[in-house]
């Protein structure tokens, strides 16, 4: 009998405790092979309490990621519930979900690995992917949906990270246009969304959303890794959060946002315009090769940046691209 069917009892009995016989009959295993089991799940970071009168129970989520955990825990009308996988190391969560979904995988299903070898960010850049140092979560949307608010998505994926992170650690994150996410005015999350076309027709055919959070790196950390000028972690900046309490808020912030898309777009770019940093900073961007400098103005209503270039021309609207802050 595995210890994760226990974990799976516990966490079944979302009223508390369940004493050592009534898991050995349900599980039709001796009390003493509970015992041990649990204490295999105790030492791999789940933290169960144990009293002689009451038996045991979970008292908060395992300090590990974990798909059993997760799962239990999204409500069954959730498009992600039962859909979540974790694995050890990937090359890349989205490159993984891509092939999936390319396969036929369904809405909602979600990769987290503990450790990416070649994560991926925004215009082929690579993210820095440390075990145990940050969540590294890709999920698999089909909107049905025209391509123009298709490409809207971001924007709102933006949102419903930076509200999920709030909600699970307290820290005032922000957003910078047009899907970072920033705390204290560095880089605390990257999010790259993959948007396919089938063939034939040419219609969309699904969206990868995938997002790579700093949980736990140090300054030091950072140093080694020589970000320590444009990154920060969550712990790092004193809202340390447990990966199991942050990947579900995400999830359940993405489940809305599929729920509201896209007939809401217009409470979702509200609360995107009351976080976003960039309007009113000098913003450097490219054009024809070059690199200018303008004044960001305002997110407009498809989510795309106007800015006032600096050497007089036109106001200019940015849908996509490298706009940096100075």
């Amino acid at each position: 009998m595995s210890p994760r069917l226990h974990a799976g009892t516990l966490l079944a009995r979302r009223d508390g405790w369940l004493s050592g016989e009534q898991m050995s009959q349900a599980l039709g295993i001796t009390r003493a092979a509970v015992w041990k089991d649990l204490a295999a799940l105790r030492e791999d970071g789940w933290p169960i309490e144990a009293s002689t009168r009451l038996g045991y129970r979970l008292t908060a989520p395992p300090e590990k990621i974990s798909a059993l955990w997760l799962n239990a825990k999204l409500p069954e009308d959730s498009l992600f519930a039962g859909k979540v996988d974790v694995q050890s190391v990937v090359d890349s969560t989205n490159t993984r979900l891509k092939a999936s979904a390319a396969a036929g995988a369904p809405a909602g299903t979600v990769l987290i690995a503990e450790e990416q070898t070649g994560g991926r960010g925004t215009y082929g850049r690579s993210f820095a992917s440390p075990r145990g140092e940050g969540l590294y979560l890709s999920a698999i949307l089909r909107p049905k949906a025209p391509v123009e608010e298709l490409l809207t998505l971001t924007g709102w994926i933006a949102v419903a990270v930076r509200d999920a992170i709030a909600a699970a650690s307290g820290a005032p994150a922000e957003i910078k246009w047009l899907n970072d996410i920033w705390l204290h005015g560095k880089k605390l999350v990257g999010i790259l969304t993959e948007l396919s076309f089938t063939g034939e027709s040419g219609e969309p055919d699904y969206v990868v959303a995938g997002m790579g959070i700093n949980l736990t790196q140090t300054e030091e950390r950072f140093r080694e890794m020589g970000l320590q000028d444009i990154a920060v972690s969550l712990g790092g900046a004193c809202y340390p959060v447990n990966p199991n309490t942050l990947a579900l808020s995400i999830l359940q912030a993405l489940d809305q946002m599929v729920r509201d898309f896209p007939r809401e777009r217009a409470q979702w770019l509200q609360r995107y315009r009351a976080h976003c940093l960039t309007p009113g900073r000098k913003v450097s961007y490219e054009q024809s090769g070059e690199t200018r400098i303008a004044t960001a103005l305002s997110v407009d209503d498809r989510f795309a940046l106007t800015i006032q270039p600096e050497d007089g021309s036109p106001v200019r609207t940015v849908y996509a691209g490298t706009v940096r802050m100075l």
